[in-house]
């Protein structure tokens, strides 16, 4: 008996129910997105440029142009790039779950992180626990340095990314 419930619980159904739950990667138009605190939109997991379009849509205000930007920024210093959302956040690498940077919503700012960014030059100033990885808050009405920002970009995506 006990071989037979062992036998079922690695039965052939989970790749079909893996299937069913990436079925859903990002909300319909029309869909209601929940912001979550800071204004970030809740956005379920997913891969590609369509969840992550969907998280943009759904940023409020000034915040929406600012994920556009940098999406925009990211797509063109890297063509090749790799997308998705995880953890109600936007994060882009070179390879399928390895990632050089992420980004998320915030009260008054969107926060950049750069998984290796202690490795840039120069490092981007907002410091972690995690000794590699540095920060970047870019808040409304900052003047965005976009070639800083891009050479951050570039140099991220050569390192080898983290596993997330």
């Amino acid at each position: 008996m006990i071989a037979k419930a062992k036998a079922k619980s690695n039965s052939p159904r989970k790749p079909a129910a893996k299937a069913k739950a990436k079925a859903k990667l990002a909300p319909k138009a029309g869909d209601q997105v929940v912001l979550l605190s800071g204004g970030n939109p809740q956005i379920p997991k997913g891969y590609g440029n369509e969840p992550v379009q969907a998280y943009i849509a759904a940023m409020p205000g000034w915040k929406n142009a600012l994920g556009k930007r940098i999406d925009a920024l990211v797509t063109k210093a890297v063509p090749k790039v790799h997308k998705a959302v995880k953890w109600n956040s936007p994060f882009y690498g070179m390879e399928h779950d390895l990632w050089f940077l992420s980004f998320h919503c915030f009260d008054k700012y969107v926060k950049l992180t750069f998984f290796r960014g202690s490795s840039l030059k120069p490092a981007p100033p907002g410091l972690s626990k995690y000794p590699a990885v540095r920060y970047f808050d870019i808040r409304e009405d900052d003047e965005l340095d976009e070639a800083q920002l891009t050479s951050w970009i570039k140099q991220a995506a050569a390192l080898p990314g983290e596993k997330m």
